[in-house]
């Protein structure tokens, strides 16, 4: 909104106006309003929490210090949603599909979390919402989202071409790029690292092409659902869901910046993606959402952000990967929630693998999810956090080298 009112107050010369064109200084910004908001308001919807008795549940696990967890408020993944879309609305251009698509994945993943919260804060069912329904729930999320990317015309991507020209500085972008609906991807670690959907399925006939959206839309489908489905699973101690998100924030902010940028993009050699640079904005206000939440929430927390937070922080980095084309290398900046994921599996597969074999279900883990296990192990809960935010970085920066090793 902030956008437009200067963008007329320069069309009328008022200095320093022109300010907000820069990306840079309305992602600061962003930045700056998402950290308030989560500070300065959290504060007052913790004791809002406090008044409805909006506590945490906790099943007794025999760990340690679990019964201080005993009614901490929970929902808080109100704070986090209010700073990521406020300034979002802000000082975001609201009339770009990327920003539209990330508002309603924000919302709707907001409202399936907050449901599931509120079945079991205010219907006293621990349970909450049913897991077919969150399914569901995703499964929509991921149609609308990949409907929008696969469909809207303002979606595409701009590819190098050679050419035998002798062109002018001036006007080489316009020689060199060309501007195409395709679905492709970025193949990390891979030299000519591009990759369309529509391979996949180019063999079967000779207009095969036009139903690569019965590919790509359950792909998205997918990726979100893991995805949001693995921030949840890693929400289980103070800090380490909303630190580990921030971490993953900074990575994509930097993806979505040289992504969108046509000088970083041809310096590069990846893929320029039209319009996707105010992506930075959007991504901004999520850093700022997670690190001001963590005011409150790094131990002992004082409110946990419950599946109305771990859902949509999840959900939001699934799309802001897909939007700009970095999905692939989600397992890899994503490698802290791909692990606790993992964890939960393996040790339900092995159980029900030894019970049906030799009559005794057998464990590999002494807890899942993975955090838990150290739990288990002795590891006090601010060590295990704090080592999980080292692999969430060094994670990071190898999905950021990944821009120039290949």
């Amino acid at each position: 909104m902030l956008y437009y009112l200067f963008e007329y107050l320069n069309e009328l010369d008022v200095p320093g106006a022109g300010v907000f064109q820069y990306i840079t200084f309305r992602t600061a910004a962003s930045v700056i309003v998402s950290l308030l908001i989560s500070m300065v308001f959290g504060k007052s919807i913790i004791r809002l929490l406090h008044r409805k008795q909006v506590g945490e549940t906790v099943r007794d696990l025999g760990l340690e210090g679990q019964k201080t967890k005993q009614g901490t408020p929970t929902m808080g993944g109100l704070i986090i949603l209010a700073s990521i879309l406020i300034p979002t609305i802000l000082f975001a251009r609201l009339d770009n599909i990327y920003i539209i698509l990330m508002l309603i994945s924000t919302v709707l993943l907001g409202l399936i979390g907050f449901i599931d919260d509120y079945i079991k804060v205010f219907k006293k069912n621990k349970e909450g919402l049913a897991g077919k329904f969150k399914i569901i729930g995703q499964v929509f999320v991921g149609l609308i989202v990949g409907s929008i990317l696969y469909f809207n015309d303002g979606v595409t991507v701009k590819h190098k071409v050679e050419t035998d020209q002798v062109v002018t500085v001036g006007a080489a972008l316009e020689e060199v790029w060309q501007e195409d609906k395709s679905m492709v991807t970025t193949i990390p670690f891979v030299k000519n690292n591009e990759f369309d959907y529509g391979s996949l399925i180019d063999w079967c006939c000779e207009n095969a092409l036009d139903y690569a959206w019965l590919i790509f839309i359950p792909i998205v489908i997918f990726i979100i659902t893991a995805v949001s489905n693995g921030a949840n699973m890693t929400d289980g101690l103070d800090g380490l869901a909303t630190g580990t998100s921030a971490i993953i924030g900074v990575t994509l902010a930097v993806f979505a910046y040289v992504s969108g940028n046509t000088i970083f993009a041809d310096y590069l050699n990846i893929m320029y993606i039209p319009n996707s640079g105010e992506l930075v904005v959007f991504i901004g206000a999520f850093v700022g959402a997670c690190v001001g939440f963590l005011w409150y929430n790094s131990y002992p927390a004082q409110v946990f952000m419950g599946d109305t937070g771990s859902l949509a922080l999840g959900g939001i980095i699934a799309v802001f990967a897909l939007a700009i084309r970095k999905e692939l290398l989600i397992p890899v900046f994503c490698g802290v929630f791909l692990i606790e994921n993992l964890s939960v599996m393996i040790q339900v597969a092995y159980f029900k693998y030894t019970k049906k074999k030799f009559g005794e279900g057998k464990r590999v883990f002494l807890m899942a999810p993975l955090h838990h296990h150290y739990q288990k192990k002795g590891f006090h809960e601010s060590k295990i956090v704090s080592r999980f935010w080292i692999v969430g970085v060094m994670l990071a920066i190898l999905s950021i080298v990944t821009l120039k090793l290949r």
